[in-house]
């Protein structure tokens, strides 16, 4: 008799995982792609450019991270890692964990958020509404192995966003992030972009925008714009690792290390902004659309004027295309508040100047 070796992982507890998951992403319309209202003077004066925002804050979820949480679930079943009793775990405190943990109470699945233990109670409490639990670790440089612990401990899986971000998501098509901007872009003036901008956190999203691009043989350029005390920025300039060692003040972009989804070599340009920058233009932005946009937005928006002013200089006609990442009510109690902003010692009026030239006449200072 042959010998026989069975894993014991129920196939039909994956398929109907997957089902549900499927079935989910089929109940909720694509996101919103929002042309920006740039100023009419432009316009009479013969400049021909336009600023999309691909508005991600209107997913369940509310952020972008939720097709990067869905794309790890995905990758995680059909690799066999996730079975019907598994923990999953996650090294996040931000809205990676808060999509994380919508995906496994739709799968029924316990989910455990590594995080420090300095994470602000509303970040928590976010995490905690969809179901889950969260472990907190002293230092932010602790979180990944002791995600790896706990998920060796409990039998678990540690999805590892900051590893898989990159190989997760489809980046050939089948409705990524990129394939709908192209798709939503269609029928524009410029319906080929002339720049994609967006900021590094895991790296997954420009990873995937970046191959799609050569892919599809378009002549956009992709920027990953940057903030304050991130390692992205530094080391693609550098052509090295660097690690600062200080983590990014803007939630949800920046980190102490290069992460290992980023990849410097999909990426034809990188933009640091300063932290001022980002606030200042969340707010500018917040005001301009009626409606709050999160700081990672005022990042990526910041990037999206510095390129649409060289377009003006240089006379070049186009589009350009950055992501409404998440929603500024999250932070309503930070950004937004004076008093915390400048107790991380952020003074959003140095950007205020730069923003009001911008405005007035395309020009970037």
């Amino acid at each position: 008799m042959a010998d026989v070796a069975d894993r014991g992982r129920s196939r039909d507890w994956v398929d109907n995982a997957v089902r549900l998951i499927e079935a989910d992403a089929r109940r909720s319309a694509d996101t919103h792609l929002l042309r920006y209202p740039l100023p009419s003077a432009w316009s009479e004066s013969g400049c021909d450019v336009q600023l999309y925002l691909k508005d991600e804050s209107t997913h369940i979820t509310g952020s972008l991270k939720h097709r990067l949480a869905r794309s790890l679930f995905l990758y995680a079943l059909c690799n066999g890692w996730i079975g019907e009793h598994t923990t999953v775990v996650e090294a996040s405190s931000g809205s990676t964990a808060v999509s994380e943990a919508y995906f496994a109470a739709l799968l029924g699945l316990p989910f455990i958020a590594v995080m420090t233990a300095s994470t602000s109670p509303s970040k928590i409490a976010l995490i905690e509404a969809q179901g889950g639990r969260c472990h907190f670790v002293d230092r932010p440089g602790e979180v990944y192995a002791e995600a790896q612990r706990l998920a060796d401990e409990t039998g678990g899986h540690y999805l590892d966003q900051f590893t898989n971000a990159e190989r997760a998501t489809d980046w050939r098509g089948n409705n990524n992030i990129a394939d709908s901007i192209y798709c939503q872009m269609r029928d524009e003036t410029h319906p080929i972009p002339a720049w994609i901008v967006v900021g590094a956190g895991t790296g997954g999203t420009s990873a995937t925008i970046g191959r799609y691009i050569r892919y599809r043989r378009h002549h956009t350029r992709l920027c990953v714009v940057d903030p304050e005390n991130s390692a992205f920025y530094p080391s693609y300039a550098e052509g090295r690792e660097v690690v600062t060692g200080a983590p990014s003040r803007i939630e949800g972009i920046g980190r102490p290390r290069v992460e290992p989804s980023f990849l410097p070599d999909v990426v034809d340009r990188m933009i640091r902004v300063p932290d001022a920058g980002s606030v200042a233009t969340a707010r500018h932005v917040s005001r301009v659309l009626n409606r709050r946009v999160g700081p990672s937005t005022g990042t990526n928006v910041w990037g999206a004027f510095c390129l649409l002013s060289e377009m003006v200089a240089q006379g070049q006609s186009g589009s350009v295309v950055t992501l409404l990442a998440d929603s500024g009510d999250r932070y309503t109690d930070t950004y937004f508040c004076d008093d915390w902003v400048t107790s991380i010692g952020i003074d959003p009026e140095e950007g205020v100047s730069t923003l009001e030239a911008f405005e007035r006449s395309c020009t970037w200072s």
